[in-house]
């Protein structure tokens, strides 16, 4: 009997610890999970701090946010939502951006440099706020340390913290609800966060900060790699007609099987000139790859979803079991393939499967492109572009969620870049892909490095840390 309890998901408790810190009376099988019984073993055995405790601001993000408020990047103020967490880190390429009005009029959520996010809703996710100034979202908690937590912490070691295995699992366990997990914010406040040692605390916050400084690097090296193919395909400072009215013949609709209003306004027929010059198509340089996922032939499967992608052209993924498998994992990629979202294509959701991630299993909301006469990284870029997205956004249909097909992107004109060109893009794009594999490198070393100052002490993780560092 004893046997076979060990084999499965059990945990045994004296009603005095069912009963501690539990003020709802849970009985739940989450809230009792051998990961979040361990994770609060761990934590009780060293000095800790209830988040509520060492906060002086912890408050739910803007709740009516208007469409208005939205807008463009750099014109006001980064706008954090749950999809940016993802990771460890802000992801500042995918961030919405709010106009300063209304940053100022919902001053009781604005963040700074060194402030935290954490999610409140469907899962656990925490960030350090690394940028000089940002709101919140409704999905999100507004974090601020207050002088006692100043004392004890640094803001990047409780967002690691909170990220490691032992932290996941000690914000996983307060999430409620059937349709969709939540947390309160009295559930929030009652997370735990240990105390280690200053040491090892602060080199935790530096790897915090170098991650974020890859970031950095990805954006500057995508924006010169942009920057390149731009100037190639002649569109850098492209500025087209914008007239308030304009017609064309029947015989021009007929001819192209559309009659929406957007489809003939001149900037876009003149793009359309500009792009296909060469007569070349996506088809002409890339191929649909239908390699169908099964989930009766296997265990687990490593499954990628829109919400995995990073805004900057790299995915993350998730692991599954096979029997869980959601209807819409349907196809396989290979390493070097460059998925695009049918949904949606203004948010320029493309990205490049790494090597590591071959074989894994993407949603049926992209298709897989497998590059045969050009590299990945200049149709990844390609892809990308604002001006690409917004003509790829021309042929999505629907309302509530626009989509292309896979036609689509397959005719889609893409002219011939010059072999010295096309090396810049790449270049430009591996050395992003070399600082985001850096960055995630950091974030799972400082991770790492606080399991083992809970569970063997900070002169181990002092160890750790010293170990790794050469090859960071």
């Amino acid at each position: 009997m004893t046997s076979l309890l060990a084999d499965l998901e059990v945990t045994t408790l004296p009603l005095s610890e069912v009963l501690r810190e539990n003020d709802k009376l849970r009985i739940d099988p989450e809230y009792f999970s051998k990961a979040a019984i361990e994770a609060e073993r761990v934590v009780s055995r060293v000095d800790n701090r209830q988040l509520g405790q060492i906060t002086s601001v912890f408050r739910k993000g803007i709740f009516d946010i208007k469409a208005d408020t939205y807008v463009e990047a750099g014109e006001g103020v980064p706008f954090v939502r749950i999809g940016d967490l993802k990771g460890g880190l802000i992801r500042k390429t995918s961030t919405a951006w709010i106009s300063a009005e209304a940053h100022v009029a919902e001053a009781k959520t604005a963040l700074g440099y060194g402030d935290l996010v954490l999610s409140k809703t469907a899962y656990p996710a925490a960030a350090m706020v690394t940028l000089d100034a940002c709101n919140v979202s409704q999905d999100t908690v507004a974090v601020r340390l207050n002088a006692e937590g100043k004392k004890h912490f640094f803001p990047g070691y409780i967002s690691v913290f909170l990220n490691s295995r032992l932290g996941y699992a000690l914000m996983d366990r307060r999430f409620q609800g059937n349709v969709q997990q939540h947390l309160s914010l009295d559930d929030g406040k009652a997370v735990r966060i240990p105390i280690i040692s200053a040491r090892v605390q602060e080199q935790v916050h530096e790897l915090v900060v170098r991650a974020d400084r890859s970031q950095d690097e990805i954006i500057e090296r995508q924006k010169q790699a942009e920057e390149a193919l731009l100037r190639a395909i002649g569109l850098q400072g492209w500025s087209p007609s914008e007239p308030l009215t304009y017609s064309v013949s029947s015989n021009q609709m007929a001819t192209s099987g559309r009659m929406d209003a957007g489809y003939f306004a001149p900037r876009i027929q003149e793009l359309l000139k500009i792009l296909g010059k060469n007569g070349r198509k996506v088809a002409d340089v890339a191929e649909a790859r239908r390699l169908k996922f099964r989930p009766d032939a296997c265990t687990t499967f490593h499954y990628i979803e829109i919400g995995d992608l990073d805004g900057a052209g790299a995915t993350g993924s998730s692991q599954l079991a096979c029997s869980d498998a959601p209807d819409r994992a349907t196809w396989h990629v290979k390493s070097g393939d460059v998925i695009t979202s049918t949904v949606r294509p203004i948010r320029r959701l493309s990205a490049q499967i790494a090597p590591e991630q071959d074989g894994h299993v993407c949603s049926s909301g992209f298709v897989v492109l497998c590059p045969k006469d050009i590299r990945s990284e200049l149709l990844l870029t390609y892809l990308r572009l604002p001006a690409i997205c917004e003509l790829l956004d021309l042929y999505a249909s629907a309302s509530m969620y626009p989509a292309i097909t896979e036609a689509d992107i397959l005719g889609l004109p893409i002219p011939r870049i010059e072999d010295n060109t096309a090396a810049d893009v790449v270049a430009n794009a591996v050395s992003a892909r070399a600082a985001r594999a850096l960055s995630v490198r950091l974030i799972e070393t400082a991770k790492r490095a606080v399991e083992v100052a809970l569970e063997e002490g900070g002169d181990a993780a002092d160890a750790f840390l010293k170990s790794v560092g050469g090859a960071l």
